[in-house]
């Protein structure tokens, strides 16, 4: 994963020994732990959690890091992700400064963690544990692109490891409420035509972006069959080796995002494929599922030896500044190149990253 991760207000770099005094400060303040007082640690257990997590980082080379401003370079908390201790998912952990609650912060870093293991980090589910009656954590989980799936009372939980279930029960006292578990979407990489439950569901997905506005190839309106012979198309392509899809599939299966590469099929452009249909659920938005699809499939792009990745905007709908924080930069602009309506011309933009 990425040695450092940066977001609009905050730099997530690797925790090293000097960051002793945060460690101990965090982990061992009451007030930090309203809905958990029995996680309180003392100063010798913060240490050895420091500990811990350094020796994480020097054998996988990522872990859990320090969230520091960029504006004036003070420590804010801490985040990142580690492998769970049976090795079977990856865990989300984010926790700052009391200084520094209410604005956003823990949101802010907790989407870029989790984008960045979706695209840079070891291929297994991605978990975070939170008590039940603590929301504002639940809350920063899912606006990350978790999902709630349940309370760890026994019962399985759709797409999470077992061992993760009863380590998170057995570390809690017996006489409290179960914690619950929150769960990434999972990518699901698309060499081949769709079956038929999953070409519905993608349709289903397509047609709902329509109706929302989204630029998706149609505008609200289109007929349902129309959709569909477009899907068909990309089956084709897919069927003849041009194009790859990408979804991302909720805990209990559904498609709440999806995407396509496509190639050109030169041998002069190889290095290179064109994003085409980047959808997400209207109904999951403010989830983090765009910027998660785009992490799927550039991870999907980069382990194909693609080089430059490639894809067109229509203008007045922002998603310029979506791509571009991504590291999307214009690379032309056709003014009134796309026709919405009548009177509703709006620009092509061209936009490309090297990944």
């Amino acid at each position: 994963m990425s040695e450092d991760i940066t977001t609009r207000r905050t730099r997530v770099r690797p925790a090293t020994p000097a960051d002793r005094d945060l460690w101990v400060r965090l982990h061992t303040d009451p007030e930090q732990y309203p809905f958990a007082p029995w996680w309180v640690s003392t100063e010798a257990q913060a240490e050895e959690f420091l500990e811990r997590v350094l020796a994480h980082h020097e054998e996988h080379g990522f872990g859990y890091g320090v969230v520091e401003s960029r504006e004036d370079g003070r420590a804010l908390g801490v985040a990142g992700v580690v492998l769970g201790a049976e090795r079977t998912n990856l865990n989300l952990y984010y926790r700052l400064d009391l200084e520094a609650h209410g604005e956003g912060l823990g949101r802010e870093v907790a989407r870029a963690v989790v984008a960045d293991a979706v695209e840079h980090g070891p291929d297994l589910p991605l978990t975070a544990t939170a008590r039940p009656d603590h929301r504002a954590s639940i809350r920063t989980a899912e606006s990350a692109g978790l999902a709630l799936v349940g309370a760890v009372d026994g019962a399985d939980l759709a797409g999470v490891p077992a061992d993760v279930v009863a380590r998170a029960r057995a570390n809690d006292p017996a006489e409290v409420p179960a914690a619950v578990v929150l769960l990434a979407p999972r990518p699901d990489v698309r060499r081949e035509p769709f079956d038929a439950d999953t070409r519905a569901a993608v349709l289903d997905l397509w047609c709902a972006v329509t109706e929302a506005g989204g630029a998706v190839g149609f505008t609200p309106g289109a007929p349902r069959a129309d959709v569909a012979a477009a899907l068909a198309r990309h089956e084709e392509g897919m069927a003849a080796g041009l194009q790859v899809a990408v979804l991302l599939r909720d805990p209990w299966g559904g498609v709440v995002a999806a995407g396509w590469w496509a190639a050109t099929g030169s041998p002069l452009l190889a290095h290179r494929r064109t994003a085409y249909r980047v959808m997400t659920d209207p109904a999951r938005r403010g989830r983090n599922l765009g910027r998660l699809l785009m992490a799927a499939m550039h991870r999907t792009a980069r382990a194909d030896g693609v080089e430059i990745a490639d894809l067109g905007v229509r203008g007045g709908t922002g998603t310029e500044g979506f791509y571009a924080a991504l590291g999307y930069t214009e690379a032309g602009r056709v003014r009134g190149g796309i026709r919405v309506a009548p009177g509703d011309d709006r620009d092509d933009i061209t936009m490309i990253r090297h990944l």
